[in-house]
């Protein structure tokens, strides 16, 4: 049923009047693509934005996006037991991005990737002040996370790693974000309803209120000659009253195999808190970033009360075999020269590789909070290639091997991958 709704979807809003182009300044960080000018001649290997309308005086501009993803997942010496071989659509989430007077910026991504129900994944309107002061309000990416805020347009992996299983994800609320001195400092804070451990908003039982922020430093930006330019150092954290709410289980990231999940009847039972240092460089051919995210709040089952934290970190790198320069752009890596064997050109290619881990605080085991058969810590690497045929299409391939604590014959068999992506973005 998602494919007629999808068509649907399309139809109606390319019969929406020509709209319009925003203000001065720089935009919003998520609202970038929508507030670029498209060029009437694609950039050799670029990506033109064709399904862009805007008013005569540019006022009022409109863009419809598509991204959808297909995967074909493979497991090998799985033992039984574990998830099948499969194809399936990773997402299918047709966007519409705009402004509206000026100074007022809105987006809608919904996802019909699941034939049950249509998700919509954002649902946001930005007033734009200044590049320096946007206000959000809306269904949006909390301000926390570094791999959680990269677009799923320009993922290095299929998958984002550990530390988003701990990390939010998507909130209702009011954030204010914005960028100082030409791009130097960056930050967002927000006032959302508060979501679990890598949970988006679906419900909300509580009072309770997350208050969550983030603080970017770029030292270099203004120096493009630098050889630290690319340089990027942030942190975030959060605290809300979040008691009587539900915990999320921990999954792999590619296959989502559940590995840990707490007991019937444990709930938050006070005050939970969350910190994330990060970093990321981008330099030439080369990519990398950093982060580490914990979490920590007192929970409770029963008579039984205590403090239970959860730690995760990633590493990651990624060099372009074929010299075009890595970045952490919306757009990604563009080709010099698009895919087209007559002329033997074959568009670029990028290696990536990382390291990660999750780890569950021993407490949850001795106060009896974790279920039977959970893992405390899920750690493994994941090595890719990426071929971007053009600015549109991409090729994506990943072998990964996560292994648990209790590995072996007597515990949980380590999950190995080898997958395959086409992204298809406008």
């Amino acid at each position: 049923m998602f494919l007629p709704s999808a068509l649907a979807f399309l139809i109606l809003l390319a019969a929406t009047p020509a709209l319009a182009q925003g203000p001065q300044g720089s935009p919003s960080p998520l609202a970038a693509r929508a507030t670029q000018e498209p060029s009437p001649v694609p950039a050799p290997g670029g990506r033109r934005d064709a399904f862009v309308y805007e008013s005569a005086g540019g006022d009022f501009r409109v863009q419809l996006g598509l991204l959808a993803h297909a995967d074909d997942r493979v497991m090998w010496n799985d033992g039984g037991g574990q998830p099948v071989d499969t194809f399936l659509f990773r997402r299918v989430r047709p966007s519409l991005r705009g402004r509206v007077a000026h100074r007022f910026e809105f987006f809608l991504n919904p996802d019909f990737s699941t034939s049950s129900a249509v998700v919509v994944q954002d649902l946001y309107v930005d007033t734009a002040v200044a590049p320096a002061f946007h206000v959000r309000v809306g269904k949006q990416k909390t301000p926390f996370g570094l791999e959680r805020l990269q677009s799923a347009l320009n993922l290095l992996f299929l998958e984002r790693a550990m530390p988003t299983a701990v990390a939010p994800n998507r909130d209702i609320g009011v954030q204010v974000l914005g960028d100082l001195r030409g791009g130097t400092f960056g930050y967002g804070a927000a006032v959302m309803n508060g979501v679990a451990d890598g949970g988006s908003y679906e419900s909300h039982a509580t009072d309770g209120k997350d208050v969550s922020g983030r603080f970017v430093v770029r030292p270099f930006a203004k120096r493009a000659d630098h050889s630290l330019h690319g340089l990027s150092l942030a942190l975030s954290g959060s605290v809300g009253d979040q008691s009587q709410t539900s915990l999320r289980s921990f999954r792999t990231p590619t296959l989502q195999q559940r590995y840990f999940s707490y007991a019937g009847g444990v709930v938050n039972d006070g005050t939970r808190r969350r910190y994330s240092p990060q970093a990321s460089y981008y330099h030439g051919r080369f990519g990398g970033f950093a982060e580490y995210v914990y979490s920590r709040a007192p929970l409770r089952r029963d008579a039984v009360r205590g403090d239970v934290g959860h730690e995760a970190w990633q590493a990651a790198g990624s060099w372009v075999l074929t010299g075009e320069a890595a970045t952490d752009a919306i757009d990604g890596v563009r080709p010099r020269a698009s895919f087209n064997p007559a002329a033997r050109h074959w568009g670029a290619v990028q290696l990536a590789a990382r390291y990660q881990a999750l780890t569950v605080a021993n407490d949850a085991f001795t106060l009896g909070f974790a279920a039977a058969g959970s893992s405390r810590k899920a750690a493994g690497w994941t090595a890719g290639v990426n071929w971007y045929l053009n600015g549109n299409v991409r090729w994506t391939s990943n072998v990964e091997r996560i292994v648990f604590d209790a590995a072996g014959p007597n515990g949980r068999p380590a999950e190995n991958l080898v997958a395959l992506r086409v992204q298809l973005i406008f």
